[in-house]
């Protein structure tokens, strides 16, 4: 009888993040292909969207300046909150001068430490290299720091269920 409260306490911060998980699934009308999607996170400059499918999770970055210009030699340096751990990646997605950035992974049964440390630690900045090697710096705020992990780490525990 005792145990009972000790179990609900215990699965409430679990009830409470599930409650902060909305994302948007869609259906290819072709392929019959479940995607996910956070929609639309936006940042001062830029805004954010994480998408999955059965085979990769992308996180599509949409500069505010449209002239920004990259192509897979770009790049995005990550600033982590409390240490002095940095992330590099590049662009994973066609060259454009549409500000658009891409950083894929593959969606399986083990997320990669990359992706675990992106969608679990605070960011501090975010600094974008373009095909001109022009840098552009997005610091976030703290609430864009947790809706960032919030919706990451939605995006990431559920992507696995659209595995085949």
């Amino acid at each position: 009888m005792k145990l009972i409260p000790s179990i609900v306490i215990l699965l409430f911060p679990a009830w409470l993040q599930a409650q902060d998980c909305n994302l948007k699934k869609t259906t290819d009308p072709y392929t019959k292909e479940v995607r996910l999607s956070t929609g639309l996170i936006p940042f001062k400059g830029a805004s954010l969207s994480i998408e999955a499918d059965s085979k990769e999770i992308d996180f599509f970055f949409s500069m505010d300046a449209k002239e920004k210009c990259f192509n897979d030699a770009s790049t995005l340096g990550i600033l982590y909150e409390g240490t002095k751990a940095k992330a590099s990646f590049r662009n994973g997605g066609p060259m454009n001068c549409d500000g658009f950035f891409h950083i894929i992974f593959k969606n399986g049964e083990l997320t990669p430490t990359l992706l675990q440390r992106l969608t679990t630690q605070k960011i501090v900045s975010l600094v974008f290299t373009d095909s001109n090697k022009a840098l552009t710096t997005l610091t976030l705020s703290p609430e864009e720091q947790q809706k960032m992990i919030t919706s990451g780490t939605c995006l990431v525990r559920d992507a696995k269920t659209l595995l085949k």
